[in-house]
């Protein structure tokens, strides 16, 4: 259980740093899904340790629920459009990943339905900085950080606009985004890249196979983050890409465990908190622990 909490303890670390005698103010921009999932029992705790917590959520969403009994403030944000809608696109995302096909196919429809849902949450994140009344009070806020899942980059355009520090809390990101807006090393000769299964132990034939598809990253990635980059465009008046707003981020949470990952050199602020969304269970009973030994 030591594993699954280590993460939250690094946070609140860094969180207590903000002020000495009293809780920090934060501000949660989440992901809806099974990010959201990773990301709320972090955020319960560090309600429960004194600091302000403030969540934004969206109108519509899969389990970001407002009305869920919560020891944060929430403040919710309207969206244009259903539940319903949310659900379709959500199915479609799932059955392009699990449905069993050539590794083509698979590239294909997971990318085409990566695009539609990377646009319908593009939805919020422009819902959100277009809410003047909204923008007018987080800007008022005087929050002492943000702590966000960047997947799909409204949190660090919240906290561009803002002026703040951000916290990071993410599994990964496609096309190695994550390595090149933390200037880690990422050679594509010994790095895997997404769908060919390699390990960091390659064939020649692998690591050509390997280089062609990090040379086909750089037409694919672009469609996933132009809209944000567009909206950047739009908030700040100047042209900005995605990884130079990650890049801005003042410390990772990563959701890895460097025990299931292949090796690679990782920035001072960059913290490993792999198992932090383990569930704790009770300890085992002694008759429970006695069984095994009576076989």
């Amino acid at each position: 259980m030591a594993l699954c909490y280590r993460g939250t303890w690094i946070f609140l670390l860094l969180t207590s740093s903000l002020i000495l005698a009293e809780g920090g103010k934060i501000l949660v921009i989440p992901q809806d899904g099974s990010h959201w999932l990773s990301m709320r029992p972090v955020v319960e705790k560090l309600q429960q340790k004194g600091h302000e917590v403030v969540v934004l959520v969206p109108s519509t969403s899969l389990y970001m629920k407002s009305k869920e009994p919560q020891n944060y403030t929430v403040k919710v944000y309207p969206i244009p459009y259903t539940d319903e809608y949310l659900g379709e696109v959500l199915k479609t995302y799932v059955n392009a990943h699990f449905i069993e096909q050539s590794v083509l196919n698979v590239v294909l429809t997971s990318y085409q339905s990566t695009i539609e849902i990377s646009s319908v949450f593009f939805t919020n994140c422009k819902s959100l900085l277009r809410n003047e009344e909204l923008m007018q009070y987080l800007k008022e806020g005087k929050f002492d950080v943000i702590f966000t899942d960047p997947i799909l980059m409204c949190g660090p355009l919240v906290a561009e606009y803002l002026s703040i520090p951000s916290v990071y809390f993410l599994r990964g990101f496609p096309c190695g985004m994550d390595s090149a807006a933390t200037q880690c090393p990422s050679p594509p000769s010994y790095v895997p890249r997404l769908f060919l299964d390699n390990s960091d132990s390659m064939t020649f034939s692998q690591r050509v196979k390997n280089m062609l598809v990090h040379l086909l990253e750089l037409f694919y990635c672009k469609p996933l983050y132009v809209n944000f980059e567009e909206l950047a465009y739009e908030v700040f008046k100047k042209k900005v890409t995605a990884t130079e707003l990650l890049s801005r981020g003042s410390f990772w949470l990563m959701r890895y465990d460097f025990v299931f990952e292949f090796p690679r050199p990782v920035m001072p602020n960059m913290a490993f908190i792999g198992g932090i969304n383990c569930a704790q269970k009770k300890e085992l009973s002694q008759v429970q622990t006695l069984i095994p030994f009576l076989y």
